[in-house]
């Protein structure tokens, strides 16, 4: 790593300098280690690259030529990945190609860090190989999964490193769904996932050697360590792994490594991803273009916004899927992508604000082209591409990593930059790059070149039409895209007692939060589909018909085991339940499926070794098992009443601490007593809305909202203040 190196990058620009015989622009480099980036280094080559096909040929031809490691780090990757063509149109398989690999060369190692996963976002994924199902690694070739992350956060770098002298880095995981090429064809054959064709799929990579492959080499190696806490050898020889197929586009060039890394234990928080993309918004003088999978991160809009308010401003251009993956994501960062969009262009006085989607013929309905790129280019002097979305997320709660190429008055560069964005461009209006460039120069700007371009084929379409969503279920809605982690420690912290007026204070925050959540559903149920597709008539007919069916009540009460473990909300089943069953009969199985699902994680806690649940829960959670290791039966109930960690997870830190079971049953059973009589009172109430609107107890609600409050005051206060004589106790039960 060169961290802090501006010295050395110092030198190095004036001796090229010198060497190139032309003054660079005076202008003082973007680039600032320790702030917007960690490392300043020189690439002897550098190639770009766009769409999958050209990656994975270029990632194949690299690993064949690894003598000591190669060294991935993903957020996801999958052994039946399907590499390149061969010309009988045949595919190799990631994992049979890695074997073959370190089988081939005895003194290859493979390292593998994966993102270790909720199970929610597994729906997709290979089943992890260390379970020993599917596709078995060598013995040389290490897989781990990297549970670093704080709680919602995720390793989202995507870096390969062959023997520290070549490195890729940018939006593509070696992994299903990614592979296309650049013709994004509505249907192709040759583009399958578990025999299925999946939609076309647009991303860039950067392939770079020398000090900048190394710097990248020094990122996978401290997350490898951090994750495992075992260390990858460097490598010692010294030899050109470049491999001879893949061209370069730049030489001798400069390029900034940035990174977002999330504040965690012993770590502080790292912005340089989001330090840099403001600069390059502020430098630019004459166009901005963008390609991102997302397009919501909150201060970034703010600069765009700033710039778009100038007379003289740049050009923005971005290129953004036209769909989102799934209900979930279609109600969150799709609703918040069209916000701030709108926001952007209500400011936009001067007409210098444009936002396409691309498109093919032949798409299937419901699908289109999944632009999943990270790109960003700033006039001709600053292209980047990395893992980061355009999102708030990706500024400071997952991992990531950039690189950004600089061209600093180097004519060279400068014409590399700007003909890749025209050879994006033109991939996605389906024109020659030189056309597009000719079109460029005769309009004057991207806009009006891609207007002049557009056509009923491949082309770029204008996003209109967009829905105008509630600002209080868009304010709701954000939570879905948070800026910061949310620290477990503050939680447990945010626990303990403090000043009176503090713990009304937060008392009274979750009411409105309790608030807001009804709101939002009510927005939900008002101006979206749900409200012409569910009326109450077919819900009060889908539940008598589901209530008479003899295997009703085990659905019911095996639902609430895998809910827990995804994280799905319980209340939803509880309500689900009340509408089939009634008020008491639905409360019933509620309870009992809730007992049942703690039940089941407690034991797998007690099966795990202590070690293992830690790994698990995080340690984070200790002040957790020492409450429940201290105060049993009273400390069960509280976390019950008031969590602080998911459900599931305490449940395994019970079972892994053997607290007693009856503590545990009891505890649980009194904890999560308020909280389901509750949702059953809603459910109740929500069912009386249904059939009868006149008849709801609104009385009854408040009181409700009013009684969980006063408890969670309560807990507060009589379960998690800390005696000076309970000090030792705690201390010794730690997990």
């Amino acid at each position: 790593m060169y961290i802090g190196g501006a010295s050395l990058y110092q030198e190095q620009e004036n001796e090229h300098r010198v060497a190139s015989g032309r003054l660079r622009n005076s202008a003082a480099s973007l680039f600032q280690p320790g702030r917007n980036c960690s490392a300043v280094a020189r690439a002897s080559r550098a190639s770009l690259l766009i769409d999958g096909d050209a990656y994975f040929k270029a990632f194949t031809r690299a690993a064949e030529r690894a003598r000591h490691s190669i060294i991935i780090l993903a957020w996801d990757f999958d052994s039946r990945t399907r590499l390149h063509g061969d010309d009988d149109g045949k595919f190799t398989e990631l994992g049979a190609f890695l074997t073959h690999l370190v089988k081939r060369r005895r003194s290859l190692n493979v390292y593998v860090l994966d993102w270790d996963y909720p199970m929610v976002f597994g729906t997709d994924r290979e089943f992890p190989p260390i379970y020993g199902l599917g596709w078995k690694p060598h013995r040389r070739i290490h897989i781990r999964y990297d549970n670093t992350h704080p709680t919602g956060g995720s390793h989202h770098q995507k870096i390969v490193v062959i023997d520290d002298g070549v490195a890729f880095s940018g939006g593509l995981d070696l992994t299903s769904r990614r592979w296309d090429t650049c013709d994004h064809l509505g249907s192709n054959p040759k583009r399958l996932a578990n025999d299925a064709q999946y939609p076309p799929f647009h991303d860039t990579m950067a392939a770079v050697d020398g000090e900048a492959a190394r710097a990248l080499a020094g990122i996978a190696r401290e997350r490898w360590a951090l994750a495992t806490g075992k260390p990858i050898p460097a490598v010692n020889e010294n030899y050109d792994a470049w491999p001879d197929a893949l061209t370069p586009d730049l030489t001798n060039v400069v390029v900034a490594v940035s990174r977002t890394v999330p504040e965690g234990e012993g770590r502080k928080e790292i912005r340089e991803i989001e330090a840099l993309y403001l600069d390059m918004i502020a430098r630019a003088q004459r166009h901005i273009y963008i390609e991102n999978q997302y397009f919501t991160a909150d201060r970034l809009g703010n600069a765009l916004e700033k710039r778009l308010a100038e007379n003289d401003g740049p050009e923005i251009v971005v290129v953004l899927r036209r769909l989102s993956h799934g209900w979930l994501e279609e109600y969150t960062m799709h609703v918040l992508r069209t916000r701030l969009i709108q926001r952007l262009k209500a400011v936009d006085r001067h007409g210098r604000f444009h936002v396409y989607y691309p498109h093919t013929p032949g798409l299937q309905d419901g699908t289109c082209i999944d632009v999943h790129s990270k790109l960003m280019i700033a006039d001709d002097e600053w292209l980047r591409i990395g893992s980061a979305n355009f999102c708030n997320r990706s500024m400071g709660l997952d991992t990531e990593c950039d690189l950004t190429f600089e061209a600093r008055g180097d004519m060279r560069v400068a014409a590399v930059v700007r003909e890749f964005r025209e050879r994006l461009l033109a991939e996605h209006l389906g024109v020659e790059p030189q056309r597009m460039r000719a079109e460029i120069a005769r309009a004057g700007s991207l806009h009006a070149a891609i207007a002049a371009l557009q056509s009923a084929e491949r082309t770029l379409k204008n996003f209109d039409d967009m829905v105008q969503w509630p600002e209080a279920l868009v304010s709701v809605l954000a939570v879905a895209d948070p800026e910061r982690p949310v620290s477990l420690d503050k939680l447990v912290r945010e626990f303990g007692a403090t000043s009176g007026s503090q713990r009304s204070g937060v008392a009274w925050r979750k009411v409105l939060v309790f608030l807001c959540v009804l709101a939002a559903l009510a927005a939900i149920w008002r101006f979206t589909p749900l409200a012409e597709f569910a009326t109450a008539d077919r819900i009060t007919q889908w539940a008598r018909d589901f209530s008479t069916s003899p295997w009703a009540p085990v659905v019911v009460l095996a639902a609430y085991t895998p809910a827990s473990l995804i994280m799905f909300p319980r209340p939803l089943i509880t309500l689900f339940a009340v509408l089939v069953f009634g008020p008491w009969q639905g409360f019933a199985y509620a309870l009992t499926g809730i007992l049942l699902a703690a039940l089941a994680t407690y034991f797998a806690g007690r099966l795990l070794d202590r070690a293992t649940v830690r790994r698990l829960a995080g340690p984070k959670l200790n002040r957790v098992s020492e409450k429940l290791s201290a105060r049993g039966l009273l400390a069960m109930t509280a976390v019950r009443l008031v969590p602080v960690a998911p459900f599931f997870v305490v449940n395994m830190i019970a079972g892994a601490i053997r607290i007693k079971l009856w503590h545990f049953l009891a505890g649980t059973a009194i904890g999560m007593l308020p909280g389901t009589l509750a949702a059953t009172v809603f459910a109740d109430q929500l069912e009386t809305a249904l059939r009868r609107p006149g008849d709801v107890n609104l009385w009854l609600i408040g009181g409700i909202v009013l009684f969980m409050a006063a408890a969670i005051v309560f807990v507060r206060k009589a379960v998690f203040t800390d005696q000076p004589q309970t000090t030792k106790a705690l201390a010794a039960a730690r997990l």
